[in-house]
């Protein structure tokens, strides 16, 4: 089968766990013998605004959408310039025509779509009028608020900007049209979407992210030295790095926090890890690197400040068979089962935060033992029943196709 997929960003151009599923779905599919092509989003390049890599099992156009600036380069942009180019993204035709070509030559039996908003809104449309069986997977937000993130403590913005989202939201509707079907991994995202009556009639279905395939390496001895919690994100506000640390100045406990990741707070991780020698500021990893801190980890931190979906980060956690404590908002208490696999704490509250930490430092040696079956929690979203599961989507909608 002939399988075409688009996402805004894909390695190594990648921000989040978004870039992680799409990566990761790849590569199971060339291995199970399908010819898959990957269209994605590329800073721009003197010369040349698109380029074509057959090096690797699949291929993958790249390509500059001719924006004002490259997606990962937002957090740079002052808000008139982001503006622009959200009306770039949204009304240009030229991203449509680019795919459109590729589609053309390719001919897929099916299209999934990814994130879209910085590879260009006029993507769906190019699809769909090519009749060719439209499958979107959704990642977050962002084609309700134009941040992609609602913050906790801030829901009032949603009633202040009311009459701007609202625009921002029927641009995106129209612009999308209605794909054959929806699938998304958690139902608070489905919930959000259909509230704001998204994608026409088109079936909602639930798949949980996928687990990673990489091996994992257990640390024998849970219960010696201080308990390790380790944090793996981005370093921004939303993400919550920055409650967290100052949430961990008031730890009493023996403990240690392992930080893994990069982002526009590195300089203020990094103050703190200076500061405080229980911190440890260890940078980005690459997946096979980071599986020996989920080895070396007692629990996983997720103090996000923003909606989540269904974080991928969780996913590999759960996978290595270690619990986690993380802000009880969006998807994210979905897959977390209270005082099996971890705990939930208030998001922004220092004081519920650091009573998960005292619950976890008491019972860490029942969640060491506790390894295997929290393992199993996340068992039925392995990649190959991932994937085996998108290709009957994938048959359902070409027999209805």
């Amino acid at each position: 089968m002939k399988i075409g997929i688009i996402t805004n960003l894909y390695p190594p151009h990648a921000r989040g766990g978004a870039e992680n599923v799409v990566f990761r779905t790849v590569t199971e599919l060339v291995s199970m013998g399908h010819d898959v092509f990957v269209v994605t989003g590329q800073p721009r390049k003197k010369g040349s605004w698109m380029t074509v890599d057959r090096s690797a099992t699949e291929r993958v156009y790249r390509f500059f959408p001719r924006n004002v600036y490259f997606t990962l380069d937002d957090y740079k942009q002052p808000w008139p310039v982001r503006l622009f180019w959200h009306i770039i993204d949204a009304f240009s035709p030229l991203s449509g025509r680019t795919v459109g070509a590729i589609l053309d030559d390719e001919k897929p039996d099916v299209v999934f779509t990814h994130n879209l908003k910085g590879l260009g809104l006029s993507i769906p449309r190019a699809i769909q009028s090519r009749t060719i069986p439209h499958i979107h997977v959704l990642h977050d937000l962002q084609l309700i608020l134009p941040s992609g993130l609602m913050l906790a403590g801030k829901e009032w913005r949603l009633t202040a900007f009311a009459p701007m989202y609202g625009v921002y939201r029927a641009i995106c509707r129209h612009q999308f049209g209605k794909p054959n079907m929806v699938i998304s991994p958690s139902q608070f995202i489905v919930d959000q979407y259909k509230m704001h009556a998204f994608f026409g009639n088109a079936p909602f279905l639930m798949q949980p992210n996928p687990t990673p395939n990489f091996p994992v390496v257990v640390r024998g001895d849970h219960a010696a030295g201080p308990l390790k919690l380790l944090f793996v994100g981005q370093f921004g506000e939303h993400k919550g790095i920055q409650f967290l640390l100052d949430a961990f100045v008031k730890v009493t406990q023996h403990v240690q926090l392992l930080i893994v990741g990069e982002g526009p707070l590195r300089d203020v991780v990094a103050a703190h890890a200076e500061k405080d020698k229980r911190i440890l500021h260890l940078g980005y990893m690459p997946p096979d690197e980071l599986v020996k801190c989920y080895g070396v980890a007692d629990a996983l931190v997720v103090p996000s400040l923003c909606y989540e979906n269904s974080p991928t980060v969780i996913y590999e956690a759960l996978n290595a068979g270690i619990p986690i404590l993380a802000s009880r908002i969006g998807g994210v208490g979905e897959l977390i089962r209270e005082g099996e696999s971890g705990y939930l704490f208030a998001p922004g509250s220092e004081a519920d935060f650091l009573r998960t930490v005292g619950e976890l430092f008491t019972h860490r040696a029942e969640f060491a033992a506790r390894y295997e079956s929290i393992r199993t929690t996340v068992a039925p979203y392995s990649l190959d029943k991932y994937t085996a599961r998108l290709l009957e989507f994938v048959k359902m909608v070409v027999s209805q196709h």
